[in-house]
């Protein structure tokens, strides 16, 4: 029987080992942690046959040589454990690369970007099953990849966001539609260099038999043109917005055009902000070329109810709205949350620092932003920043529930129109994910409305 080692107890790492399992291999489920927090499926595992080794670090030995390795997201391409495993001849691939391995009959939508993935893949998702089919959203966003290659029936389409970590881990992934939504600097402690995160993602459209990018992004409408002649763009500006690249996709007169047909209404779309714009495009784009008919693309943006963590908003309080932006991970993001609510605002930032350039988000603290509650690891660092650019008006906070509560304190006498979690930060430093850090701002909200 053929082995296979899953590193990572993780969602993905679980579903990894009960498809390899499913398929006959021999499976190791290593985590390096001794108590991750995935722990609870352990017995499961077990009495499906998966061998589950925690604290634990897996390394190349005369005992120890797999047929097959396979990572979960999180952990890194170049791990030294890893390369020496490739340079053995062993098979080291990424969970997303297992699950095309193992759906590669069905036709794939492929996501990626810095901004915006989440929004255009559930959005995208959800016009597919508009349209009657089996088209479950998975990667970083709904189903781990793997888990869809355990469903029976399988699906018609696999609609998957794609980080930069999961496309460089899976070398023959190739999307039937792949969709760039934005490029600025994120994930540089891993990869480095602007252009090595860009060399990534273009791989995955570079392999796509249709490849769709918002022309609305600066980077991508500088550096993509030559590289995808045939490439389908995007923009809100309309058809004439981006000089000699003639979109696609486009609005006009309030509609969102394809190939100069009117699709769905631009206000059917029930979420603020241009960059939502550009997702709707996105998703009507790929949605268009998969040829389902616009009556189900009308239906499915109109019934899309957005997205958790990314200004979703939780309740209002005495006037005052409570949005939750924790997938804002990084400076841009949070620019664009801050430029999307109704100001002036109370900001709640702080957690797990990442480079980036931080002007555009320190500026459009300036001009909306009533004052700013800093949380996390990062709040010293981001008090610095606000100093050196002259403003003043924050407090060091330290974590959610201070946050909340001086919150709800100052936001009536300053006249805010909003509470923001707009993190533009990783949660690792408090919580395990942004998910559990936006879940843990929701549930203070809810107790407060």
């Amino acid at each position: 029987m053929k082995q296979a080692h899953v590193i990572g107890l993780g969602k993905s790492g679980i579903a990894a080992a009960r498809l390899l399992r499913k398929q006959g291999w021999e499976v190791v489920l290593s985590d390096r942690n001794a108590t991750p927090l995935a722990a609870d499926p352990q017995a499961a595992l077990q009495a499906a046959g998966v061998t589950v080794k925690l604290g634990h670090s897996f390394a190349v030995t005369p005992e120890d040589r797999p047929d097959r390795v396979v990572v979960s997201p999180g952990v890194p391409w170049d791990l030294p454990a890893l390369v020496e495993a490739r340079a053995a001849g062993l098979e080291v691939m990424g969970e997303m690369e297992l699950a095309w391995l193992t759906l590669q009959d069905k036709p794939w939508v492929g996501i990626t970007g810095t901004n915006g993935k989440t929004t255009t893949t559930a959005l995208t998702a959800a016009i597919f099953q508009a349209a009657g089919l089996n088209a479950p959203a998975c990667g970083n966003i709904g189903h781990a990849a793997c888990e869809l290659g355990l469903q029976t029936p399988a699906p018609d389409w696999v609609i998957a966001e794609l980080s930069s970590y999961q496309i460089e881990a899976s070398a023959t992934l190739t999307p039937r539609i792949g969709l760039w939504t934005t490029l600025t600097p994120d994930h540089l402690q891993r990869h480095k260099t602007l252009d090595n995160y860009a060399r990534i993602k273009a791989s995955l459209l570079q392999r796509s038999e249709f490849a769709i990018f918002n022309g609305d992004d600066p980077y991508l409408r500088q550096h993509i043109p030559a590289e995808f002649p045939q490439a389908h763009w995007t923009s809100v500006g309309g058809k004439t917005a981006l000089g000699p690249l003639v979109p696609t996709t486009y609005i006009e007169d309030g509609w969102v055009m394809f190939k100069g047909q009117p699709i769905v209404a631009a206000d059917a779309l029930k979420m603020v902000g241009d960059h939502n714009l550009q997702n709707l495009l996105m998703a009507v784009a790929a949605a268009c070329l998969a040829n389902i008919d616009p009556a189900a693309i009308a239906a499915g943006v109109a019934n899309f109810p957005g997205v958790p963590h990314r200004l979703e908003h939780i309740c209002t309080w005495q006037g005052i709205d409570f949005i939750n932006d924790s997938k804002a991970t990084n400076y841009d993001a949070a620019e664009v949350g801050l430029r999307s609510v109704a100001s002036p605002t109370v900001l709640i930032a702080g957690g797990e620092a990442k480079e980036g350039d931080d002007g555009p988000w320190l500026q459009r603290i300036q001009e909306r932003a009533a004052t700013v509650l800093l949380i996390g690891d990062a709040a010293p660092q981001f008090a610095r920043r606000l100093e050196e650019v002259g403003y003043r008006n924050y407090e060091i906070v330290e974590t959610m529930d201070r946050a909340l509560h001086r919150s709800q304190e100052v936001a009536p006498s300053l006249g805010a129109k909003v509470v923001l979690l707009s993190p533009a930060c990783a949660s690792f430093d408090q919580y395990p994910n942004f998910e559990a850090r936006g879940d843990h701002f929701r549930q203070l909200c809810q107790d407060l409305c």
